[in-house]
């Protein structure tokens, strides 16, 4: 990794950001895919505890929660016996939070979609932000115990539940969801402005995770085998989201990141920026 000049180390981080997998990577910049991990590994458990230290005392109003799939090794199907219910095999889910004003993803959690996840993520989530904010999540009842204990009455929180119609024929059900027929709203806790109930941000995030992450597009052979580099990969993605790439939301009177608009930066991080993070962590 040492023998990599800073040059070097920024085209592979610059390619793995815009969406690229390990071997496209490999191939565009002329480095070694043994390399590229390493420098994915690394890299991505620095911007882990950057992005830990760095999102205190936030000033987020509107939070969005919801859960993306993915999977690691193999799909559940395939999953052979002797690790079957094991973590990191198999499916896994990226649980995200995301400030409907500036765009910032102050946390996020890999793991399974159950109730001891969901609380670990509010358990983080909660401690980081600075006053009293407005929580909407999807009908996942595993929220509704994990808030509660986060938060307690501390939160102005509501769930928007997705009304389905009938499930698509045999032939399109492996590719197409069933279609969406209504919404219908929740308030759980405190007094949530029914203006802002609303999940399309954090959608719309988990949208953008897919195209900026190869490891995360469907039917694809560009899956994580193992979950240590796909929680490395999630980490680096959020710091070059949240850091380094001007939000087209937030373009004015000038483009912005959300750490910017959140005020836990002055300006948009270079890919170099980024890069030195390696630095620090030494």
């Amino acid at each position: 990794m040492n023998k990599l000049s800073l040059e070097r180390r920024t085209q592979v981080v610059k390619a793995l950001c815009e969406g690229n997998s390990i071997r496209s990577t490999s191939r565009m910049t002329g480095v070694a895919i043994n390399t590229v991990v390493k420098l994915l590994i690394d890299l991505g458990s620095a911007c882990l505890d950057y992005q830990d230290s760095a999102m205190r005392n936030l000033p987020c109003k509107r939070l969005q929660c919801d859960e993306i799939w993915s999977f690691v090794y193999s799909k559940a199907k395939n999953v052979p016996e002797e690790h079957k219910d094991e973590f990191g095999i198999g499916d896994v889910w990226t649980w995200t939070a995301i400030d409907a004003q500036t765009k910032l993803v102050p946390c996020w959690r890999v793991g399974k979609r159950d109730g001891a996840e969901a609380y670990q993520f509010m358990q983080d989530l909660a401690p980081r932000l600075a006053s009293r904010v407005q929580l909407t999540t999807d009908g996942h009842k595993a929220y509704l115990e994990a808030v509660e204990g986060a938060f307690g009455a501390g939160i102005d929180y509501a769930m928007l539940i997705k009304l389905y119609g009938p499930e698509p024929k045999e032939a399109q059900r492996r590719y197409s969801p069933a279609d969406c027929v209504g919404t219908e709203v929740k308030v759980i806790q405190g007094d949530p402005d029914k203006a802002h109930i609303s999940t399309s941000y954090v959608e719309r995030q988990n949208l953008t995770m897919r195209m900026s992450m190869r490891r995360f597009t469907r039917l694809t052979n560009a899956f994580s085998k193992k979950v240590e580099n796909h929680m490395c990969a999630v980490a680096l993605y959020f710091m070059w989201y949240n850091f380094a790439r001007p939000h087209t939301t937030l373009s004015k009177p000038y483009p912005k990141t959300p750490a910017m608009a959140a005020g836990l930066a002055d300006h948009v991080w270079t890919a170099e920026e980024v890069v030195s993070l390696l630095d620090r962590s030494n």
